[in-house]
């Protein structure tokens, strides 16, 4: 990734980083609605079906904070693949054998960030931004 690249990527994710909480709702939301079968490792909110009291749960807010957390730590170590690497490990390796989360989930994850990102910073995260 070059230096331009970088740039772009944490000049695009300080907008959004704004509003983490909020964004980091929305993102757990649409993964949980539309891949419900996601919630299975959530014992604190596997049961919630309405996309409005997710919203108003505590505990939903409070991940969603820690998952914006995480990918603000590898934004903010672009520079520096072994931080990078480090983040990815720790998060990759607590649910995998922790909480029993399937590789998969990240990857469905990381559609479903792309796409909340492209629909509510649409003015921010261009296509140009997304082929960063």
């Amino acid at each position: 990734i070059t230096e331009s690249e970088r740039g772009v990527i944490k000049e695009t994710w300080a907008r959004v980083y704004a509003n983490c909480e909020d964004v980091g709702v929305s993102i757990l939301i649409r993964f949980f609605v539309n891949f419900p079968s996601a919630k299975q490792h959530f014992s604190q909110f596997k049961h919630m079906e309405d996309p409005l009291e997710m919203e108003g749960s505590v505990q939903l807010r409070k991940h969603g904070r820690r998952v914006m957390g995480a990918v603000n730590s590898v934004v903010e170590n672009l520079g520096d693949p072994e931080k990078v690497t480090t983040v990815l490990s720790i998060v990759g390796k607590s649910h995998a054998l922790k909480h029993k989360v399937e590789p998969v989930y990240f990857k469905i994850l990381t559609g479903v960030m792309l796409e909340v990102f492209a629909e509510e910073y649409a003015k921010d995260f261009t296509p140009d931004v997304q082929l960063v």
